[in-house]
């Protein structure tokens, strides 16, 4: 069940600050509702099932790399953190969920019938949620950027490997995202996507159904020594999606590889 909590008396995310050029941003890590919010959600919605969930636990060990973190405390019902601000669609048309949702990945509603969020409310939770996040986002990779040549926005999601609300069939393991290539150095896209041509446990896609969120292709600007890269894991590779419980040698297995790229990207110099 949700955890409430009451955002004036406490932060809305965190940050560990690294040394290496990579910051990993995990903007769908949350899972707590203002209290005054959980009433207005429908059962279903306040189990907030659409979490990418434990992506903070698979990249904790990025803190040994170096790498800075950030991580909201709220879920995305709140608001979603890594949509634009004026909630254009980032995958015109095609199903997909909003600035607030009001929608949940499986299409039932978030909302009881009366209470969805006024603009009003969705101003207000910009405000309180999102541009903190953003401003935290955007300072850290200013500091890092001023002490490295090239740093790596790295985007941390995970989402159940079948959804058919969004999309058909079953996802591919590894959704490696580059806005179409727009968000990183082509060298540094090569050079990952290597890594995943160069395994065989899981299958892989680049640019697919997942290209990159708002995060990504806002932030990322490769000629400014800028690279944002999304990752997009199907949630069936580290733990149980009908339980919804960590599996500890799936996600060992996988955190393999994820170090792997991870270095590969901190290594890359244009």
């Amino acid at each position: 069940m949700v955890r409430t909590a009451h955002p004036t008396r406490m932060q809305t995310f965190t940050v560990h600050h690294g040394t290496a050029p990579l910051l990993i941003s995990l903007p769908h890590d949350g899972t707590q509702v203002p209290a005054d919010l959980v009433g207005r959600l429908t059962d279903p919605a306040r189990a907030v099932p659409d979490t990418d969930w434990f992506v903070s636990r698979l990249y904790g060990f990025a803190r040994s790399l170096g790498a800075s973190i950030i991580q909201p405390v709220f879920s995305r019902y709140v608001v979603d953190l890594n949509r634009p601000p004026d909630d254009a669609s980032l995958y015109p048309g095609r199903n997909t969920t909003g600035l607030c949702p009001i929608a949940r990945f499986d299409g039932g509603p978030v909302y009881l019938e009366g209470h969805e969020p006024t603009p009003q409310q969705v101003a207000e939770r910009v405000d309180r949620y999102w541009r903190p996040y953003h401003q935290a986002l955007a300072a850290e990779l200013h500091r890092l950027r001023l002490e490295h040549k090239r740093v790596l926005l790295w985007e941390g999601h995970s989402i159940r490997s079948r959804v058919p609300f969004l999309f058909e069939g079953t996802l591919p393991d590894l959704n490696l995202g580059t806005a179409d290539g727009a968000s990183c150095d082509p060298g540094l896209q090569s050079r990952l996507q290597r890594v995943l041509l160069e395994q065989s446990d899981y299958t892989e896609v680049v640019n697919g159904r997942f290209k990159g969120g708002y995060i990504t292709r806002n932030y990322g600007q490769p000629d400014k020594g800028i690279d944002a890269v999304q990752l997009e894991l199907a949630q069936s590779t580290y733990m149980d999606e009908d339980s919804g419980k960590w599996d500890e040698a799936k996600a060992s297995k996988l955190q393999g590889l994820l170090r792997k790229l991870l270095v590969a990207g901190i290594a890359y110099e244009h």
